[in-house]
């Protein structure tokens, strides 16, 4: 046991190495090296106010993702993969603002690492997805992805998992399909539901049951509000939704379509 734990210390302390990331643009791919990134032309030192996952200003070298995805359609669909399994969906649009909230990949250097996210955790890096001004574009945590290994376009979530939409009677701006919007924007990066997605890192939401089968009251809201409040332990990742970011008529929105999706299961 001693020597295990005291290959793990040597792991956590080991210096941070050179990655690369992978991007996947229907008309181009390119595969870049941390050292490519770092001298980029484009690249500068961008300070992040209130970080999301350091939950502290930080200040990164990074480069605006709008240069990354040339030629890219705002109407695309992308995906950020991170090393753990994590899938963030990402509308292309407000990736390729120039103005207003503003996404960038910061780069980690080697030779200067980012602290760890916490005691005996790696750091954000290599790359990470950050914003400038998110405020202004309602920017959510699930598109704040760290230890990005790769990004690509991809058709859009409902063409890819017909299992997540809703009855297709419903209009297009029902409440259940407006649901589903923020359900692919806050939470598909963790969860699957009826087996579809492909995120690895949470439970699947609908099989064998959904949430609003087993919280009671409005005790499924508060867990989204603040896991911890709920069910507190050390490993949970789950991060919590403030009303900053998912609006009391929003999370109602979601919830609606979760309660909708309890009657819509498909087994995988």
């Amino acid at each position: 046991m001693k020597s295990i734990l005291a290959l793990l210390a040597l792991f956590i302390t080991l210096p941070v190495a050179a990655a690369q990331l992978t991007v996947e643009l229907d008309h181009a791919s390119k595969t870049w090296q941390t050292a490519e990134l770092l001298k980029h032309p484009d690249a500068q030192t961008v300070r992040i106010v209130e970080d999301v996952s350091y939950k502290r200003d930080m200040t990164y070298h990074a480069v605006p993702m709008a240069v990354l995805l040339p030629g890219l359609d705002p109407q695309s669909h992308l995906q950020a993969v991170a090393l753990d399994g994590f899938a963030a969906e990402l509308a292309a649009a407000p990736l390729l603002e120039k103005r207003g909230a503003r996404a960038w990949l910061a780069v980690e250097d080697p030779a200067h690492p980012w602290p760890a996210l916490a005691p005996g955790k790696p750091s954000a890096g290599p790359f990470y997805l950050v914003w400038t001004d998110p405020q202004a574009g309602h920017i959510s945590p699930e598109q704040w992805p760290f230890q990005v290994a790769a990004i690509k376009q991809l058709k859009s979530v409902a063409e890819r998992f017909p299992a997540l939409l809703p009855d297709p009677k419903l209009a297009g701006d029902d409440p259940i399909n407006q649901g589903f919007a923020l359900f692919q924007k806050n939470c598909l990066a963790c969860h699957r539901l009826n087996g579809a997605g492909d995120a690895q890192v949470g439970p699947d939401l609908n099989i064998p049951y959904n949430p609003t089968e087993y919280f009671g009251g409005d005790f499924l809201k508060r867990y989204i509000r603040d896991p911890q409040s709920l069910r507190h332990w050390p490993q949970a990742k789950m991060p919590g939704f403030a009303a900053s970011v998912l609006p009391d008529n929003e999370l109602d929105l979601l919830v609606g379509y979760l309660k909708h999706m309890a009657g819509r299961k498909q087994h995988p």
